[in-house]
């Protein structure tokens, strides 16, 4: 038996126009001119300028300006001047227009071939290498077998060779500079340098550091997996030398390049510049933030669509022409609206966050300790602007602000509480530098555990668990005891 019976249900959904403010928030100060212009482009109705009303604004200031100052009105008059040379950048009057310089320089993969042109080679071998560079990757390592080189020539290309012209091939590759390139692995890598620097020795008088080379070659050919884990103690046992000796071999070692891909080429790498959405500055004690308005001109509803709606709207639509032109106009108008409407909800917002965290983390911002940082969490600050934990969030992540003492990622401000004896909350910022000084400070010999971390913690009123330091301590990009270890 079939029942029907109702239900109500209460369902949130975002507008266009919330997703689109959204989708704003998480757009940088440097792709947000991109994002606008992209805008431009789209909307005829969306133009470059403020409003009307801004402008019979500044139109009085100017006359102000004018009683004050003499001009000489035959020049001021000229019509000959073109309108190009009249025109400004909507950047703000502090901001100069600059000239940056792209340097071109080769990429890492067309030095090599370069160098592989100088070398006395027939068709098919310089065929090879250059397919072979072509495989290297940024480090300069060949990670693919040489199996799946030869079946991919043969299957794609059509070209049949023996995986011994591949073998030799590849050592010719390992010829060119910087040393090191075209190596299956690390441990490869490092015998390709230490053998080339060993053959420019041999002539020296520098018997010492040849032997520390000879040394150092041993370990990385026959020792490598004892020298990657730093059981020094069985290395100098199997090579019967002593602590000084493998001090001076690892030594060696130590000034080669793990990854020699990053040698060469350095003018064509793409440079990431870090653009700050907020500026921070201390003036008379006090802090004062503004936003960066530099990628971000005034934007207005065009005038002419605006005539061209009130013309629409005004006469007798009796054509079907006439009510698409007044539809297209006006969907148009409203889009451009929205837009503008977004981006000053935009600044306002960041605004909003910002003066929220620099109110929250005004000591820090005063001094620039990082002991002054105070626990910080998105809910925080969400509940004191009155705003979703997602919108935070979304400015969080992706906005930087430039402060005297550099240029940080607002979320490296945001930072779990932790208690002290005295029932004190503080950041675990403040945690993590204690760990760090620890370290700085340990006796490499014998580096300190995460147990003995946590010793240390707990001595200065901090008590955190063995796993919570091991956290930390990776967090901070600090290996292990074992692997600190030095001689």
């Amino acid at each position: 038996m079939l029942k029907q019976s109702l239900q109500q249900k209460q369902l949130q959904r975002l507008s266009p126009q919330q997703i689109q403010l959204m989708k704003l928030l998480q757009v940088p100060t440097v792709e947000l001119e991109a994002r606008i212009k992209q805008e431009l482009e789209a909307n005829p109705a969306l133009e470059e300028g403020v409003e009307e009303e801004a402008e019979d604004v500044l139109e009085d200031e100017r006359e102000k300006d004018d009683a004050i100052e003499e001009f000489d009105f035959e020049e001021y008059l000229d019509d000959e001047t073109p309108d190009y040379k009249t025109s400004v950048r909507n950047h703000g009057a502090d901001v100069e227009d600059k000239d940056i310089p792209l340097g071109a320089g080769a990429t890492f993969r067309e030095l090599l071939v370069s160098q592989l042109g100088l070398v006395f080679l027939n068709d098919s071998e310089r065929m090879l290498g250059e397919h072979i560079i072509g495989q290297l990757d940024d480090a300069g390592y060949l990670r693919r077998d040489l199996e799946s080189i030869v079946n991919d020539l043969a299957f794609t290309q059509n070209i049949m060779i023996d995986k011994e012209d591949l073998v030799s091939a590849l050592k010719i590759v390992q010829t060119l500079d910087p040393a090191g390139v075209g190596a299956e692995n690390l441990q490869k890598c490092l015998l390709i340098q230490i053998r080339r620097k060993i053959e420019k020795l041999q002539d020296s008088v520098n018997f010492g550091r040849l032997q520390a080379m000879i040394s150092a070659e041993e370990i990385l050919n026959n020792y490598f997996e004892s020298f990657s884990k730093k059981h020094y103690q069985a290395i100098t046992t199997k090579l019967e030398i002593t602590d000084e000796d493998l001090r001076e071999a690892l030594s060696e070692i130590t000034k080669l390049n793990p990854k020699p891909g990053n040698s060469g080429g350095e003018s064509s790498r793409n440079v990431q510049h870090v653009v700050a959405d907020f500026i921070l500055s201390i003036h008379d004690d006090e802090l004062h933030i503004s936003l960066n308005q530099r990628n971000a001109p005034d934007l207005r509803i065009s005038p002419s669509y605006k005539e061209m709606m009130d013309t629409y709207s005004s006469g007798a639509q009796t054509s079907k022409s006439q009510k698409e032109a007044l539809s297209f106009v006006k969907q148009k108008v409203d889009a451009a609206k929205w837009f503008v409407d977004a981006i000053r909800q935009r600044q306002l917002t960041l605004m909003k966050t910002i003066k929220a965290i620099v109110d929250h983390q005004e000591q820090y911002f005063l001094s620039g300790d990082e002991t002054d940082i105070n626990p910080m969490i998105l809910k925080d600050i969400a509940e004191r602007i009155h705003m979703d934990i997602s919108t935070v969030s979304r400015v969080a992540n992706s906005k930087y602000v430039q402060t005297p003492y550099g240029t940080f990622l607002l979320k490296t401000f945001f930072s779990e509480s932790l208690s002290t004896d005295s029932g004190e909350d503080v950041s675990s910022r403040e945690v993590k530098r204690i760990l760090q000084d620890a370290i700085d400070e340990e006796d490499k010999k014998k580096p300190l555990t995460d147990e003995k971390l946590g010793v240390i913690l707990n001595s200065k009123g901090y008590h955190i668990a063995r796993r919570t330091v091991a956290k930390y301590r990776e967090q901070l990009g600090i290996s292990v005891a074992r692997l600190r270890k030095e001689l």
